[in-house]
């Protein structure tokens, strides 16, 4: 456990961040705000000191996908929400912690991932297209180039 790292003590954790721990096993915990605007709202986190997403490795590795949708589906039916939304994201506290976000219509959350103000199209399947108005989309060769390098190191 690196020196300071708050989610590295539970305890700690539960006090100076206002959460409780309703769930863990060897590998894996999971705790839930105890104020805020969105009841259910929790993180999951790996009882292991890892810094991010992409240091899991392991049992933690092997166990992620079945851990967090059981962990969303509870969050969702515990509070009576329609879905779960889920964000990982950097900085902050340097240990793995995923956002596990209980969401009914109308309430303190939205779709948002992107800065800026949004534009939303329609397509035909029905889904609708987000993009930010203040970022315009790259082009075409350079997304297609990243989706090929993504695909270039999965094949390895």
């Amino acid at each position: 456990m690196p020196e300071g790292c708050i989610l590295c003590d539970p305890e700690r954790a539960e006090k100076e961040l206002s959460r409780a721990t309703v769930w863990q096993d060897g590998t894996w915990r999971l705790s839930t705000l105890l104020f805020g605007a969105v009841p259910g709202f929790s993180y999951l986190e790996p009882r292991r000191h890892v810094p991010h997403v992409t240091d899991l490795d392991g049992e933690e590795a092997a166990t992620f996908g079945e851990t967090l949708a059981r962990t969303t589906r509870a969050a969702r039916d515990a509070v009576g929400a329609e879905l779960s939304y889920v964000y990982i994201l950097g900085g902050g506290v340097p240990h793995l912690h995923v956002h596990i976000a209980p969401h009914r219509e109308g309430d303190a959350l939205n779709t948002a991932i992107i800065r800026g103000a949004l534009t939303f199209e329609k397509l035909p399947s029905g889904a609708t297209r987000m993009r930010s108005a203040e970022f315009p989309p790259r082009s075409e060769a350079e997304m297609k180039a990243a989706a090929d390098a993504i695909r270039d190191r999965l094949a390895r």
